[in-house]
């Protein structure tokens, strides 16, 4: 499979971690850039930050308009008519940027799947699936795709991966309805769970970005983490 264009930011030389970071329906790769230097990680935990571009594709919703989209929208209601077919494609290609990191010597361990909306669904998906957990999922402003499947498609290595979740409480594009019942099926799998809500609308606030970053640096310095290969 060809890979994903992406754009890649490493905070320091020879990177001991990786964080591939999936953005929002419309967006690109740029969309995400800035936060690198907002999560005020320290300087002696160099990371590589991988933001890729979606592929262009109609969208239903927004009535057949050509766009950057990890997957296919149908309806309104983003608790239903999933576009499987589509969720499977970003899949496989979102896992070839995690199989390049490890054969750039770092472990899945040592990498973190984050999203925002579309993204972030498109990071618990494949997270969640994985043979070998990763080092931690970000999912912001974002939902399950397939719920009803998880319990049986989800790995015992990657029920063990650390969720962060956070979410607008006036969310008008992904009601924060949909991000409790996804914290809820997790929570019930055994996932262990990071959750923030903000007072905010479809977006990413300063709050939010520092929580993340405190995340980051818990997540990747903790034993399950740090004895990895890389």
């Amino acid at each position: 499979m060809q890979s994903l264009p992406h754009i890649t930011l490493e905070t320091g030389p020879n990177p001991r971690g990786a964080v591939i970071w999936l953005h929002g329906l419309g967006a690109d790769g740029h969309d995400f850039e800035p936060i690198v230097l907002q999560l005020g990680l320290p300087r002696d935990m160099p990371l590589r930050f991988i933001f890729p571009h979606a592929p262009a594709m109609p969208v239903t919703i927004n009535g057949g308009y050509v766009m950057p989209a990890w997957y296919d929208i149908r309806r309104d209601d983003l608790g239903v008519e999933h576009d499987e077919a589509g969720i499977m494609r970003s899949a496989l290609a979102i896992q070839a940027l995690i199989e390049q990191q490890n054969m750039k010597g770092i472990d899945n361990r040592r990498i973190v799947l984050a999203g925002f909306s579309q993204g972030a669904a498109m990071a618990l998906h494949l997270g969640l699936r994985l043979r070998e957990r990763l080092a931690g999922i970000i999912a912001l402003s974002g939902y399950l795709l397939l719920p009803a499947r998880l319990a049986k498609e989800a790995t015992r290595a990657a029920l063990e991966t650390p969720v962060f979740m956070a979410h607008g409480l006036d969310d008008p594009i992904v009601p924060i309805t949909l991000a409790e019942a996804a914290h809820d099926r997790l929570a019930r799998l055994g996932v262990e769970v990071a959750w923030h809500t903000y007072p905010m609308a479809h977006q990413v606030c300063p709050e939010e970005v520092r929580a993340i970053g405190r995340w980051l640096q818990e997540i990747l310095s903790s034993p399950a983490t740090s004895s990895a290969s890389t």
